[in-house]
């Protein structure tokens, strides 16, 4: 099997249209109907819902507190415009962050898995990004782990990375397979 991978020149918010194109493209070929991307603030997350009409929606956020504490950066009206457009917003704790970024902070330390997240990262941010969030949405039942999906995310604001993966849930993270990268920033 031959495939295509999109190189960007430079990773960020320039490329989402395109990430957005490439992912739609590839989910018509093999079949898939699910797309999961990643948003903080929602703006993403609203352009998405309105390019993957049809399709399921799954939008992956982060914890109140993250940058800045009792703040959720998701603002409400974009929470609105993506839940009245039909896509499922998951709001929870990062799967390579939670109590082992704690532990860092606390001991001044590393831990496991924030060597997995910067192995992740030699790849792209965004890399590090669609892993992540792809088991937070098995995490919480908003994908199956049978079936193949397509993950968006980014570094910073908008998407610049896409693949084709199959999920799992965190505790089985060994398990998770990227089956294509569609694209990704030339880094």
């Amino acid at each position: 099997m031959e495939g295509k991978i999109v190189y960007f020149e430079k990773p960020g918010v320039d490329n989402t249209e395109e990430v957005f194109r490439i992912a739609k493209s590839r989910a018509k070929e093999l079949g898939i109907d699910k797309i999961v991307v990643s948003s903080t603030r929602g703006d993403t997350a609203v352009k998405a819902v309105e390019f993957f009409k049809g399709m399921k929606v799954i939008v992956v956020s982060y914890v109140t507190g993250m940058k800045e504490r009792d703040i959720q950066p998701f603002t409400e009206e974009n929470r609105r415009k993506v839940e009245s457009g039909g896509a499922v917003i998951v709001t929870a704790a990062h799967a390579f962050a939670g109590v082992s970024r704690a532990i860092r902070q606390k001991f001044d330390t590393i831990t496991i898995v924030e060597i997995i997240a910067q192995t992740l990262r030699n790849f792209g941010q965004g890399m590090k990004v669609v892993c992540e969030i792809s088991l937070m949405a098995a995490d919480a039942g908003q994908v199956r782990t049978d079936e193949e999906i397509i993950v968006l995310g980014g570094t910073g604001r908008g998407v610049d990375t896409a693949v084709v993966l199959q999920p799992v849930d965190s505790q089985r993270f060994f398990d998770l397979r990227i089956k294509e990268i569609l694209c990704k920033p030339r880094l």
